[in-house]
């Protein structure tokens, strides 16, 4: 069974170097079958020539690969790099893979005469100082909201904060100190800007001590007002100042990595430690691949978590990586497993949090295969939906028509795959029309002889949020495109009144048939419905508001295409358009006096 895959791998042997670098194992279809870096390619690569020695996992990787495919680097450390970053791009079928590679949000405070503070998602690319990451957006903004009570920072954008001639609502709550209408100078504003970065890295105690000598002046000087405001502030930074561990320790800016395996599941659990506060707790969940050790596992982990990623000067773990030394040096950061004292018990605290989050994952999973087994079973598919695309249209009286449709999978909703489809061809209110231009967007590129070509994306069942006519709409389109055949498809429509549980479902070969109302797939099939009503309609409602918004300065007289991106660029919304004065309207270019006037009417 290995004759084949070996041939080819020891014919690349004679034909590689033995410097650092990439390998790719290529199957029959081109898809990367695997991504491995090595100190030194022709020794690694020659280890699959032996592949009873491997384990059984490598040993299929060996029989299905058909070519190789190599890229030589400077050091060790970036081929580690590299093959990060190749594994979250190319996704290979024998890797340990890291599938959440979401982005995590930051506080972002801009550089400049008067910063802003507002949380930013993705890689960094404005200029300023960023915090974080936070484990999620929640709790970004509710430091922020602290951030604001406490030490009055704007947050409204540039353009909007140069258009302001009066002091905004978040003045007059007390959220601001109106830098943008001199209400506080330049070094005051500063001042609140040094404390608030001070309060993010940790020095919030300095800060409170300070706080409470300037409310003891206050008192006896009998500026009894502003030494109440002073007192707020302080019972607002005791409130919101997190233990740092389950005793207090401080570890300053550090992450502790938890790894836990049970059953074949892994689960890895990241905490953020920065200035000393806890940014909260991440937990990763997937499956153990066949032959890999935990330190293995770690290592794999860490190289694609934090692959593009700003790092801590220091990582904790439950365990030594496999490749620690080339984390190190890859990453800039030090690799510590900590066997005593206080950051021994926070490594120990992420493990607990590991097993009892693992555990509940376990069960979890327990029952969605259950429940995932009565689908398959209700459909007469083969084997458990691995991919299922639920399908809806939605639209207002005809307009701004919009199809679209969600991505199920035993692991929860995918929604990396969702889709939408701006209707272009379908006439006004024709759902029967709508659907079938969703379905041809959707599959007409695809050849039925080559399936496998697109297996990675290919649903194992269709779910139509409709009845008998939208089920005969789309399977008329796969019938033309040949594709019937290799696609399960259901119709699902509401009963009787639109009545939740009374769902009617609809096959091609079957009567019309109902599940009890208290069936458990039932359930889990209106999850699926509901949730693709929710993502056609947030998208239809995206597109009408676009267009609504654009259209209210279309009406405007002498308002063209220019000064329309002239007025959008200076005020940066439609609303602060809207809000505007005559007298800020005529300091865009190309807005005269009259026409500002005008604007100002139109709106007023």
């Amino acid at each position: 069974m290995f004759q084949e895959g070996v041939a080819v791998i020891r014919a690349e042997v004679a034909r590689i170097g033995g410097g650092p670098g990439v390998y790719r194992m290529i199957g029959e279809a081109g898809d990367v079958l695997y991504v491995g870096k090595a100190k030194s390619l022709n020794k690694r690569v020659v280890s699959y020539t032996r592949p009873l020695m491997l384990p059984i996992r490598l040993q299929r990787m060996i029989a299905a690969t058909r070519s190789m495919e190599f890229i030589t680097t400077q050091t060790e450390s970036d081929a580690l790099l590299l093959e990060a970053n190749l594994i979250k791009t190319l996704k290979p079928k024998y890797n340990v893979l890291l599938k959440d590679d979401k982005s995590y949000p930051y506080i972002l405070m801009t550089d400049g005469e008067f910063p802003q503070i507002l949380k930013f998602r993705g890689r960094p690319a404005k200029d300023g100082t960023y915090f974080g990451p936070f484990a999620s957006g929640l709790a970004v903004n509710e430091t922020l909201a602290v951030l604001q009570r406490v030490f009055r920072l704007r947050n409204c954008t540039d353009a909007y904060f140069s258009a302001r001639k009066t002091p905004c609502l978040q003045y007059h709550i007390k959220r601001c100190t109106a830098p943008c209408v001199g209400k506080v100078s330049a070094d005051e504003y500063m001042r609140q800007v040094s404390d608030a970065r001070d309060f993010l890295k940790g020095k919030s105690r300095e800060i409170q001590e300070r706080l409470q000598k300037e409310m003891i002046t206050a008192s006896v000087d009998e500026n009894f007002e502003w030494a109440a405001y002073l007192r707020d502030q302080i019972k607002m930074l005791t409130q919101i100042q997190g233990r740092q561990g389950p005793d207090g320790v401080s570890v300053g800016d550090a992450d502790v990595v938890a790894l836990v395996v049970r059953e074949g599941q892994v689960c890895v659990q990241v905490f953020f430690y920065r200035g000393g506060q806890s940014f909260g707790n991440r937990a990763f969940f997937f499956e153990a691949v066949d032959g890999s050790g935990d330190a293995e596992i770690l290592s794999g982990f860490m190289a694609q978590y934090y692959e593009g990623r700003p790092v801590p000067p220091v990582v904790y773990c439950s365990l030594k990586p496999k490749e620690s030394a080339l984390l190190q040096e890859g990453f800039g950061f030090d690799v510590k497993v900590p066997q005593r004292g206080a950051r021994a018990g926070l490594v120990a605290w992420a493990v607990q949090n590991a097993e009892e989050a693992l555990i509940r994952h376990l069960l979890q999973r327990g029952s969605i295969a259950k429940t995932m087994r009565g689908v398959a079973d209700l459909f007469g598919l083969d084997d458990i939906p691995q991919r299922i695309e639920i399908y809806d249209n939605s639209h207002s009286g005809g307009t701004n028509m919009v199809g679209a449709f969600v991505v199920a999978s035993p692991e929860g909703f995918e929604k990396k795959a969702y889709r939408k489809f701006n209707i272009k061809q379908a006439a006004a209110s024709d759902d029967y029309g709508m659907m079938r231009e969703v379905m041809l967007r959707r599959f007409a590129k695809i050849d039925p002889d080559h399936i496998e070509e697109v297996r990675e994306t290919w649903p194992d069942l269709l779910l139509i949020d409709g009845g008998a006519g939208q089920l005969g709409a789309v399977l008329e389109v796969l019938d033309e495109l040949g594709l019937s055949d290799h696609l399960t498809v259901v119709g699902i429509a509401k009963g009787e009144k639109r009545n939740a549980g009374r769902e009617k479902f609809f096959m091609r070969g079957r009567e019309m048939f109902q599940l009890p109302v208290n069936d458990p797939v039932l359930h889990y099939l209106q999850r699926l419905r509901d949730e693709a009503h929710r993502f056609a309609i947030g998208s239809h409602r995206a597109r009408r508001d676009k267009v609504a918004v654009g259209s209210r300065l279309d009406e405007i007289p002498g308002i063209g295409g220019k000064r329309k991106k002239a007025l959008l660029l200076h005020f940066g919304s439609v609303e602060a358009i809207m809000g505007a004065r005559a007298q800020d309207l005529e300091k865009v270019e190309g807005i005269s006096k009259a026409l500002a006037e005008q604007i100002y009417w139109f709106f007023h």
